[in-house]
């Protein structure tokens, strides 16, 4: 299922300023939070299980973000792989450390939204909503952009 890192690269859920500046760079410009504050992205990284795709040399080259509960609930969200690192199986062997998370195992309910990666993720077991029509949403495309041009 999951392809294997390269020698001496890593997942892990340690980060620090240096890695949430590397992951606000990409978020920052990602369609599904373009514009986010970076103090803002920091009090949720805070607030989540956070996985840090790591070069040899320690630098993030990917990352994801599980928000939980650790016992019945998940929110997988902020998943990249820089992209010049793409098709190499490297997001695989991130999501599947996210899976295999001890904290996240044995959850009712782990959920996302993608608008360009559903291959991937089902590879890992996730599949269409089984009852959509039972989901409902508060959605605010551009929310982070708006705040920008309110505080000038």
């Amino acid at each position: 299922m999951a392809e294997a890192l390269p020698e001496n690269w890593r997942v892990d859920t340690a980060w620090d300023r240096a890695d949430l500046t590397a992951a606000h760079a990409y978020l920052v410009t990602a369609y599904w939070c373009e514009g986010i504050p970076l103090d803002l992205l920091e009090r949720a990284m805070r607030s989540s299980l956070n996985f840090v795709l790591r070069d040899e040399t320690g630098r993030l080259r990917g990352y994801a973000r599980a928000i939980t509960d650790q016992a019945t609930f998940a929110y997988l969200c902020d998943v990249f792989v820089e992209d010049g690192l793409r098709g190499r199986g490297l997001g695989d062997a991130l999501i599947a450390a996210v899976m295999a998370h001890p904290a996240l195992q044995g959850l009712r309910r782990f959920s996302l939204f993608t608008r360009d990666a559903h291959g991937l993720y089902a590879r890992h077991g996730f599949q269409p909503l089984a009852t959509p029509d039972r989901g409902m949403e508060v959605v605010r495309p551009g929310l982070y952009l708006q705040n920008k041009e309110e505080s000038k």
